[in-house]
């Protein structure tokens, strides 16, 4: 399809791009509260107050690498239903992952980049436009996105973050704000990220995606490493051993293992559970 560039765009214009005067409140709220995040939890917690306001989204697809590797980590969060493990794995697809091509994109770029079935590919100044075709756009179940990130291959730690189920438009208005953001962003997702503590519920899988572990599955874990069986942890925790099972076939496939005992000891091993006293 052909692209239209442009380095004229009259939205451009640094008088029309400044931030309103509620805007200007929102967005210093958000810095001052981004100070004191510590987990997982803080990061989900942050993006859908304040955050909200100024870019409003549903799903968020966060990337992380550290000098030491040369791939990304990969985590979700969502607030909604229609997006879940399953869109996770297939936007982030090797070959056609739908994000995984507009991560590659960005770092070609290096500028906000959005993806949406309504309007023509173009590249402006500090932002560009990418069209894909509708039915793409349906099965990842994103409806419209953009992406950007900090850093690059010489960084130490570089970040990239999909907001997917994006409402605020696809325009100079929108890729300002993100680049105003960004920073504070990254700032903190190595902080949560580089946290250790039990809080961030994580596991890498082979492909280096990561699939966080609720709650619940983590209490399940708990017992597991202990010998509770499935009808035991369900009187604990005052479930069915049916839900309790469920859990467990969940943990076994985001952990990448093939038993009960092979979870419990990888999940000791990354931390994500301590030995009870």
């Amino acid at each position: 399809m052909d692209t239209i560039i442009t380095g004229n765009d009259q939205a451009n214009d640094q008088w029309t791009l400044a931030l309103n005067e509620e805007q200007r409140t929102l967005f210093m709220e958000v810095i001052e509260e981004s100070l004191r995040l510590q987990n997982r939890a803080h990061l989900f917690n942050w993006l859908q107050r304040g955050f909200q306001y100024l870019l409003a989204h549903e799903v968020v697809i966060i990337a992380v690498r550290g000098m030491e590797r040369a791939s990304y980590d990969y985590e979700y969060l969502t607030s909604s239903r229609y997006f879940g493990d399953a869109q996770f794995d297939l936007v982030l697809h090797e070959q056609d992952g739908l994000v995984n091509q507009a991560f590659m994109q960005w770092g070609k770029l290096g500028t906000p980049l959005f993806y949406t079935t309504e309007h023509a590919s173009q590249v402006h100044s500090h932002y560009a436009i990418e069209q894909i075709a509708a039915e793409h756009m349906l099965a990842s179940e994103l409806k419209r996105f953009v992406v950007h990130g900090f850093g690059n291959e010489h960084s130490r730690i570089a970040t990239m973050v999909m907001f997917g189920r994006l409402s605020s438009p696809s325009n100079a208005r929108t890729a300002h704000l993100l680049e105003l953001l960004m920073p504070h962003l990254h700032c903190a997702i190595v902080k949560v990220t580089s946290n250790k503590c039990p809080s961030v519920l994580s596991t890498a899988t082979k492909n280096g995606r990561v699939k966080p572990l609720s709650k619940r599955e983590v209490e399940v874990l708990e017992w597991l490493l202990v010998g509770k069986t499935n009808w035991e942890i369900g009187n604990i925790m005052q479930v069915s051993p049916l839900t309790i099972k469920n859990h467990v076939q969940n943990i076994l496939r985001k952990l990448d293992v093939e038993n009960r005992s092979q979870a419990a000891s990888k999940a000791l091993k990354l931390g994500l559970i301590h030995r009870k006293q």
